[in-house]
């Protein structure tokens, strides 16, 4: 037998947060730096997984499969295609990074009304949850990726409501409360998407007979499955409510400012850049590729949902006071574009679509750590309490300023690729579409240029004058996700080879070719 790769990529966090829960509440630190190994042990065999997938080879490769809950059909199935590697890759590479941010985040505090601070839970959590959302993108068999789907949910609902952001740290009371909303909320609509998606993936299983993707697309393609077309729409809306849910597609979308806004900077970072990845993800591994026909029916609403999710988070981003709630809403803007690109049904949007998920994942990642160490720093999220923060820490407004480049997809950094490619391919199969959206760029170039106006240039603010610059870990966190940023945007060969055959994969299913451009014959 092989060595199960895909499953050691997941057990291996897994293990570490069973590892690291397990020390003594003295030994903080030793904490800290078992969840940093065992995040940097699961980068370097995500590494591997990359390096071993083969673009031009099988479908699914690194497979495994054996027989888990046999009297129900259900199988423990893994395999990944060029999509789900590139999210695994990017899950990998952030967690060290969200691990770094939080070094203190989870230190008790010395207030007397501060509840304790379980570090080790802190970090042990974070592990788990990286486990489950590698997991997730390895499943090929239906049932498997709804339990981690669902899992999921509980250690992100303790991570919000269990540790807050420090910016509340002397109004503990009216905090907890805030926290604890956020985390209801979090989790409520979550289970609700979740159970809905429960009763499809039942109904799938009546109608398919089998929960493995493998197994129902063999059928699909030998005509021996057949399904009516208001079955498979049912099904479709099972599953795609979950996912929107997830992703957050607007009018799904209020859960997510909340839960950022009131979690640690690391956590909110989780929430975005790496747990918000699965309902995008999902869309594309299971919409598409088991409803193709139902998927095409209901494009045009989910066009008009992108569009509104791309306008109306652009808007509320730039009305925003709060920091970390501009980028959530910043965030909604930019998961519209992604669901764009999947639903334009072109190879160039999904593409885009894929590259977007890996990109919006690293640039929001550096823009909401730089700013989790600057509110660490004045102790407050308002934008109105800075000014001037660039005479008194210029790195510290230099790495925020290109992470907010990068967010408003400066070329040269990877997210102008990414929403290149998918405005490139709405704009090919369904024009106004295209030229609406377009009106998100420059949304994004309003609210990411006047945020860094009011808090890094002018005259210096109160209580920014002693404001030190970034610190070793800090650059530790910063740096490096810059630096990939600018790679990818000056070369995204190593991941637009790895995608674009899994692409083809996905037009195929919904049997839809790219619009031909008409060019008019010479007089």
């Amino acid at each position: 037998m092989s060595f199960p790769l895909l499953t050691a990529t997941a057990a291996l966090p897994a293990i570490g947060a069973i590892v690291t829960a397990a020390v003594p509440a003295a030994q903080r630190a030793a904490a800290k730096w078992l969840a940093l190994f065992f995040s940097l042990g699961t980068l370097v065999l995500a590494g591997i997984v990359f390096v071993r997938f083969e673009p031009g080879g099988d479908r699914y490769q690194l497979t495994e499969s054996h027989a888990w809950i046999a009297d129900f059909g259900v199988r423990y199935e893994l395999g990944v295609d060029g999509i789900g590697v590139a999210l695994l890759a990017l899950t990998a590479l952030l967690i060290p990074f969200v691990i770094l941010a939080g070094w203190h985040d989870a230190d008790p505090l010395e207030t007397k009304s501060s509840r304790w601070r379980p570090t080790q839970g802190f970090f042990a959590l974070i592990l788990m949850v990286e486990a489950m959302v590698i997991l997730s993108f390895e499943a090929t068999d239906v049932f498997l990726f709804y339990i981690l789907f669902e899992a999921m949910l509980i250690p992100m609902y303790f991570l919000i409501g269990g540790f807050g952001d420090r910016a509340h740290a002397g109004t503990d009371e009216n905090a907890a409360a805030q926290r604890s909303y956020a985390a209801v909320k979090f989790l409520l609509y979550n289970l609700a998407g979740g159970l809905i998606m429960l009763a499809a993936v039942i109904g799938l299983y009546v109608v398919a007979g089998s929960f493995s993707l493998s197994e129902i697309a063999e059928a699909r393609a030998n005509g021996s499955l057949e399904m009516a077309s208001s079955t498979e729409r049912w099904l479709f809306l099972g599953f795609f409510f979950a996912f929107a849910v997830k992703a957050p597609l607007w009018p799904l979308h209020t859960w997510l400012p909340n839960a950022m806004g009131e979690a640690t900077t690391p956590v909110a970072v989780l929430i975005t850049a790496v747990v918000d990845k699965v309902g995008t993800f999902a869309m594309l591994r299971f919409c598409l590729q088991l409803f193709p026909e139902a998927s095409k029916w209901a494009t045009p609403v989910i066009l008009v949902l992108a569009l509104i999710s791309i306008i109306y988070g652009a808007l509320l981003a730039v009305g925003q006071r709060d920091i970390k709630r501009l980028i959530a809403y910043a965030s909604i803007s930019h998961f519209g574009f992604i669901v764009l690109g999947i639903f334009a049904m072109t190879s160039q949007g999904q593409s885009g679509a894929t590259l977007y998920m890996v990109n919006h994942g690293l640039s929001t990642a550096a823009l909401m750590l730089v700013a989790g160490f600057l509110i660490t720093r004045r102790g407050s999220r308002l934008i109105a309490d800075y000014g001037g923060v660039q005479k008194v820490a210029p790195v510290l407004a230099g790495t925020f300023l290109v992470g907010g480049l990068a967010t408003l997809s400066l070329p040269g950094l990877a997210p102008f690729v990414s929403e290149f490619l998918v405005l490139v391919g709405a704009f090919s199969a369904y024009p106004v579409v295209g030229v609406i959206a377009t009106l998100g760029i420059v949304l994004a170039a309003l609210y990411v240029l006047v945020l860094y106006q009011r808090t890094m240039t002018g005259p210096v603010g109160e209580k920014i004058g002693g404001m030190p610059d970034l610190r070793v870990r800090e650059l530790a966190v910063a740096l490096p996700l810059i630096a990939v940023l600018i790679f990818l945007g000056v070369f995204p060969k190593p991941l637009t080879e790895v995608v674009n055959p899994a692409v083809q994969h996905t037009m195929q299913d919904v049997q839809k070719k790219d619009p031909q451009p008409e060019v008019e014959a010479a007089k």
